[in-house]
């Protein structure tokens, strides 16, 4: 019953900023969320996970620094804020959602897995000009 929706991709300059938001539908504060995002030719990579009540977030090294996760559970919405876009950031981002013990999961692996979301937004595309 769960779904979710992203947007506010869109096409910027280097060094540029995109707010990137998720909306949920079913939603319980349970749930680990997720922003992962894919280039063309590319294995689907995790970007930043939160944990349920925002007391753990977990990012891949090539956004620390750069990006913020957060999110609001009584809205049901889940953002992304991307400060300092390179071009490498090119790829179209997606939302996921996973369940409450994922968060531990990730921490205790050190890296973030598609298998460990059971549901994906369509994508919104972010693309970074030099």
């Amino acid at each position: 019953v769960v779904r979710v929706t992203e947007s506010g991709g869109d096409s910027v300059q280097a060094g540029g900023s995109l707010t990137l938001s998720c909306q949920c539908t079913g939603y319980y504060p349970a749930l680990t969320m997720a922003w992962f995002r894919q280039a063309p030719g590319k294995e689907r990579e995790g970007v930043a996970a939160i944990s349920p009540w925002s007391d753990f977030v977990f990012y891949t090294d090539a956004v620390k620094g750069r990006f913020t996760i957060s999110r609001d559970n009584r809205k049901s919405t889940l953002t992304l804020q991307m400060d300092n876009l390179k071009p490498a950031d090119t790829a179209r981002y997606y939302c996921a959602a996973g369940g409450t013990y994922t968060m531990t999961e990730i921490r205790a692996r050190g890296e973030m897995k598609v298998d460990d979301f059971f549901e994906w937004g369509q994508g919104t595309q972010v693309t970074v000009s030099s």
